[in-house]
């Protein structure tokens, strides 16, 4: 398998327990790794070929600007949910970090999901 990815995705949204992270937005950084095969897309040289690390950024973007879930372990169930919409998609792990929340270290949650 071939991973297709996005990092260190930069967004803004309302997401987290307290009142303020309700209603105040903050930073999230996301990243996302989808497995699936790039041979066909290697050898077309198509993007309709592959998985579209645009679209990935454009799911993360919705999900996260459009959404206040009290847990970024929902943000990122989201996104995976999304991205396994493309069949092509075998495995996707999705990071959601608050980098706003502490001075000195940057909380998160790596989800993995696998097509059943």
């Amino acid at each position: 398998m071939d991973i297709v990815f996005i990092e260190d995705l930069a967004l803004r949204g309302k997401h987290g327990v307290s009142d303020e992270e309700r209603s105040n937005e903050q930073e999230f950084l996301v990243d996302i790794r989808a497995s699936c095969s790039t041979k066909r897309a290697a050898a077309s040289d198509k993007l309709e070929d592959t998985l579209d690390y645009g679209q990935f950024r454009a799911i993360a973007e919705d999900v996260v600007a459009h959404n206040s879930f009290y847990l970024i372990e929902r943000v990122a169930e989201s996104i995976a949910e999304r991205i396994l919409e493309d069949a092509r998609v075998v495995h996707v792990a999705v990071t959601v970090r608050k980098p706003a929340v502490y001075s000195d270290a940057v909380p998160g949650i790596t989800i993995e999901r696998t097509r059943v």
